[in-house]
């Protein structure tokens, strides 16, 4: 894996699975919220948070009722399921890949890549690193 002094690698299952715990921690507490009540109260960027979601959900652990969040048994599993298939698909075939590139390639939407990168890593199948350089992309790929 290429790396150079503008890379910084990111421990995902570290990472996400913290980002994870803050969601589970806010609707303990608080009980169910909207998405962006959650993200607020979270404090997570969109990123963070939909890959923390594709986590919990991987967990079966969180549900959509609209656009409200619950604790409860998910049902996210077709959803980011199916997406992590082709994310994970995308990257078994081009390797290291960004976030913009996925996009196109598994034809779903950002939040939704992000969300089955975090399914994916909650399987401890992925690998990741941001750049620091003048592109800022954030690159996966598969372990």
């Amino acid at each position: 894996m290429p790396f150079s002094e503008v890379d910084f690698m990111i421990n995902l299952e570290d990472t996400i699975g913290k980002n994870a715990g803050k969601i589970w921690k806010s609707l303990e507490t608080d009980g169910s919220l909207k998405k962006n009540e959650l993200i607020k109260k979270t404090k997570l960027k969109n990123d963070d948070f939909f890959s923390a979601v594709g986590w919990l959900a991987r967990e079966n652990k969180i549900y959509f009722d609209k656009d409200i969040i619950k604790i409860g048994e998910t049902n996210l599993t077709h959803k980011i399921g199916t997406d992590a298939g082709m994310v994970w698909r995308v990257l078994d075939t081009w390797g290291e890949v960004d976030v913009l590139s996925i996009c196109r390639l598994a034809r779903i939407k950002e939040s939704d890549v992000y969300s089955a990168v975090g399914w994916l890593a909650r399987e401890g199948k992925m690998g990741g690193k941001k750049k620091t350089n003048k592109d800022n992309k954030t690159k996966f790929w598969l372990k």
